[in-house]
């Protein structure tokens, strides 16, 4: 999956002079394990609101970046943390007001029942430190994830990141199971199917003697090709990982903070109640903020014991960017320009689909949108090699998407909360530029 979208040594030669050297230096000195994105990387040096700036002035409408999830550099967010770095940063060992002002703001966001918090830095650690309080409450080590599933890159979160791909080994204690596809399975399929695989990993999990922890997923299933419903069929799959002693973490690093439109958190669509919510990304607009909310019984032994402390998580410049953007997404009404912007675009990209039979699906909510590229609609067979020109031709049209899922054929479109209609429709009218010329 993180190689659909990459930049190839076979593309390095069509580059210019000036590119390859820059790319040569970054290798020489970053080493190997980084990659590009596209077929002619983006030398980017500037970006406000839904629009990225390269080295040549030339601009580019993003429609992927959930990271500035309020809008590259938002005034309101750039104040904050301006303002806060000037005053004072540190660390979560002394007394701030600040810091409790955001929790208690983040908090109030979410279901009753969860009602604490603890900051980390990356969405990474923000799982790690979930395993370690799974682990800890339930006395078992198992965890169950979903087969394409990213969840971060410490030494425990990607032993259940399938999606880093085969060099990254899966833990012995993890099991996977299939994400659920609402393009090929009925709503009551998917209802029963994927409780039932849970279930299955759970008895394999004991059969071989471990204790399940945990089950993880993230609400929207990004990695796996984008899956928002049927709503509900979370439930069974919660219950019984429950039965069985563990945990339910509820990954909202990427569909969290209103993306979805019709909720705040991707799990509220499900009508579940996680005992751990995992946050990150878009949570300080580009500022290193991730986190935990939880049920508070699921930590009391947990803290006395363990002890948790994080030098820069939850720091005063931190949670100054994490209320800006709490902020901004209220008062500039977020949420519900998310989910009438997305319902504009899926409903254009599905008119689309009868001028051109290579869109098989359309799905997602608010504006976290997948569109499923096939070469034979009527067996549904998926066209990774098309999806890739798709996502190039629209980069040399100056809009930004990617792509995911099992077989590299999803467009993955999720842009910034502050996407327009008028931003939607270049971005549709570009999609059926490309689609005219392929």
């Amino acid at each position: 999956m993180s190689m659909v979208n990459a930049f190839s040594r076979e593309d390095f030669e069509r580059l210019d002079k000036a590119e390859r050297a820059l790319i040569a230096r970054r290798e020489k000195v970053l080493g190997p394990a980084y990659r590009l994105f596209y077929e002619k990387p983006l030398h980017l040096v500037r970006g406000e609101g839904v629009f990225l700036c390269d080295a040549a002035g030339e601009r580019y409408l993003d429609a992927y970046n959930n990271v500035s999830s309020v809008g590259h550099c938002h005034p309101r967010v750039v104040e904050a943390i301006t303002r806060q770095t000037a005053v004072l940063n540190t660390h979560t060992r002394y007394l701030h007001e600040g810091i409790v002002d955001y929790a208690e703001a983040l908090t109030a966001t979410f279901p009753e029942a969860l009602s604490q918090a603890m900051f980390t830095c990356t969405g990474s650690e923000a799982n790690d430190l979930a395993v370690r309080i799974a682990r800890f409450v339930t006395g078992g080590t198992g965890i169950i994830a979903t087969e394409l599933a990213y969840h971060g890159l410490t030494s425990a979160v990607a032993e259940f990141s399938p999606s880093l791909g085969e060099s990254v080994t899966l833990g012995p204690h993890v099991r996977t199971v299939s994400a659920p596809d609402s393009y090929r399975h009925s709503p009551e399929e998917i209802m029963e199917k994927f409780g039932r695989d849970v279930r299955a990993a759970i008895a394999d999990l004991k059969r071989h003697g471990i204790k399940p922890a945990m089950l993880i997923t993230d609400t929207i299933f990004s990695s796996d090709g984008i899956f928002d419903g049927p709503r509900g069929f979370l439930k069974p799959a919660v219950d019984a990982i429950h039965e069985a002693g563990g945990l339910f973490v509820a990954d909202e690093v990427q569909p969290g903070f209103g993306r979805t439109g019709e909720t705040m958190w991707g799990f509220e669509r499900h009508g579940v109640a996680p005992d751990i919510v995992t946050i990150g990304k878009p949570m300080g607009n580009g500022y290193p903020m991730a986190g935990i909310v939880l049920r508070p019984e699921v930590i009391a032994e947990f803290g006395p014991r363990a002890r948790y402390f994080n030098t820069f998580g939850g720091n005063p410049v931190a949670a100054a960017a994490g209320k800006a953007v709490l902020d901004t997404i209220r008062t500039e009404g977020l949420q519900q320009n998310a989910l009438v912007v997305g319902r504009h675009i899926m409903d254009r990209v599905k008119s689309l689909s009868a001028i051109h039979p290579a869109i098989g699906d359309v799905r997602g909510s608010g504006l976290f949108i997948g569109v499923e590229i096939v070469a034979d609609s009527t067996t549904k067979r998926p066209d990774a090699a098309l999806t890739t020109r798709i996502v190039n031709g629209l980069r040399e049209r100056r809009i930004l998407i990617s792509a995911s899922g099992p077989n590299a054929n999803v467009l993955k479109i999720r842009p910034p909360l502050i996407f327009s209609r008028e931003n939607a429709d270049m971005l549709v009218d570009a999609l059926g530029n490309v689609l005219k010329t392929l």
